[in-house]
């Protein structure tokens, strides 16, 4: 018992070592730099700020389905999204989220556009519907122009009649033969006349797909097509083919955006609430250390060491994640704090309960973290499910879809299990290793006592 514990110390230390350096400010920690096996290695790790920290905009779009049909509403409202995150991509925005809110008629995406310098230009970027066409290569500019600039490249294509109004759908599929994912394309009647003519005429040039004057795709032409359906090879993987038939799907289905809200929000706004929220943050803990250690002594110094641990790898995880953290996202934190702290609490007084009940010390602190497991089990999973109810990852209707909840259920989530394994393990661990039988020292000390009487 005592190497498999010494070893399971030794992976918590390692642990904690790890996280406290990607935990720790860039300012203090240098990035990672460096090369092993001629592979180079650099990473940075970073606290991403949400839009009520950093500041920046919050738009709020209505998409007008009238024109879709029903069963292509959901695939539309996703094009959309998709969409408008390429284009804030582009527009150089830090850590945009566009997420979509859905109701039986209602269909709206919700856009936070962290650190937008110029709003005007953002809203033009996020308002407008997309645009897909089709445009062929001209073979002649191809050779004379070089292909260093990107509008040097652009003016290569020639734009064609065929543009995303012909495009009834875009689906992924398997090749029978290879089984690699290929991308089918089905055009309605005028398109498929437009597209047959195209395809008799130019066979073996590119015919690229281009959405918002954005090369998407770069297709070429191996054969006339008359029936106005085609399939789009290129090596894509799974990802990469959704990705884009949700694009192409974009311009297949142009949806009309109407900017129905929009809300600047200032940085000093968000840094004040940071700075008193994290002010009450360490107040609180503060408070919580010092009760454990005047209520439980060794044991609550224990408590305070694990709940330290839990800080850490708290941070370095939401790093390696890319967790945003939003004001929502910090309370949600400081809650897993004092669960981190409860669960200790139920060990300590489950341990309490055995000393009277006879137990030696070390049985009754094995059997105060066994029988106080089934109390914290139910409980931390009950607050799993809560979370995950919060966050709505397959994105149901009839659940939050407001990025600002999904926050704080993430980072719910996340300390929740990292107090589990720092309430239990940690402590744990660190009492097998550093605590012993009290009851042992007070016997020494009668013993030294008793030697000493009896000398006078």
């Amino acid at each position: 018992m005592y190497h498999k514990t010494k070893k399971v110390f030794l992976f918590i230390t390692l642990l904690t070592i790890v996280g406290l350096y990607i935990a720790l400010p860039k300012e203090i920690v240098p990035p990672l730099n460096f090369t092993i096996f001629g592979k180079h290695i650099q990473k940075e790790f970073e606290l991403k700020k949400g839009l009520d920290i950093q500041g920046g905009m919050e738009v709020v779009l209505k998409a007008d389905m009238t024109e879709i049909v029903q069963e292509d509403r959901d695939t539309a409202i996703e094009s959309s999204r998709e969409v408008i995150l390429r284009r804030v991509d582009l527009f150089g925005i830090n850590e945009p989220t566009v997420t979509t809110a859905k109701t039986a008629t209602d269909y709206r995406l919700l856009v936070d556009l962290p650190g937008v310098s110029d709003p005007n230009q953002a809203l033009q970027l996020v308002g407008t519907t997309a645009q897909l066409d089709f445009r062929l290569q001209n073979p002649d500019l191809a050779t004379a122009e070089s292909t260093t600039s990107a509008i040097a490249f652009f003016n290569q294509f020639e734009q064609t009649t065929l543009t995303g109004k012909e495009l009834e759908r875009a689906l992924v599929q398997f090749d029978p033969q290879t089984n690699e994912p290929v991308i089918a394309l089905e055009f309605n009647e005028e398109g498929k006349e437009i597209f047959a003519a195209i395809t008799k005429e130019n066979v073996g040039e590119v015919l690229a797909i281009f959405l918002d004057d954005y090369p998407l795709a770069m297709p070429r032409i191996n054969t006339p097509i008359l029936d106005g359906r085609a399939v789009m090879t290129g090596g894509f993987d799974i990802e990469e083919a959704k990705q884009t038939a949700i694009q192409l799907n974009a311009g297949a289905l142009p949806v009309p955006i109407e900017i129905i809200e929009q809300r600047q929000l200032g940085a000093s706004i968000g840094q004040e609430a940071v700075e008193k929220s994290i002010e009450a943050g360490l107040i609180g803990i503060g408070l919580v250390m010092a009760f454990m250690i005047m209520l439980y002594g060794w044991d609550g110094l224990i408590a305070d060491l694990a709940l330290m641990i839990y800080g850490i790898l708290t941070i370095a995880i939401y790093k390696v994640m890319g967790v945003t953290l939003t004001l929502p996202g910090i309370a949600g934190m400081l809650l897993t704090i004092g669960m981190a702290v409860d669960a200790n609490i139920l060990i300590f007084e489950r341990m309490k309960e055995e000393l009277r009940l006879g137990k030696v010390w070390k049985r009754a602190m094995e059997l105060g973290f066994g029988r106080a497991w089934d109390s914290i089990k139910d409980a931390n999973i009950a607050t799993i499910m809560t979370a995950l109810v919060l966050i709505n990852p397959l994105d149901f209707n009839f659940l939050n879809t407001s990025g600002m909840v999904r926050g704080f259920g993430i980072t719910l989530l996340i300390g929740v299990l990292i107090s589990l394994f720092t309430g239990v393990v940690v402590t744990r661990t660190f009492m097998r290793l550093f605590l012993r039988d009290p009851s042992l020292k007070k016997d020494k000390k009668s013993q030294k006592n008793k030697k000493r009487n009896q000398k006078k």
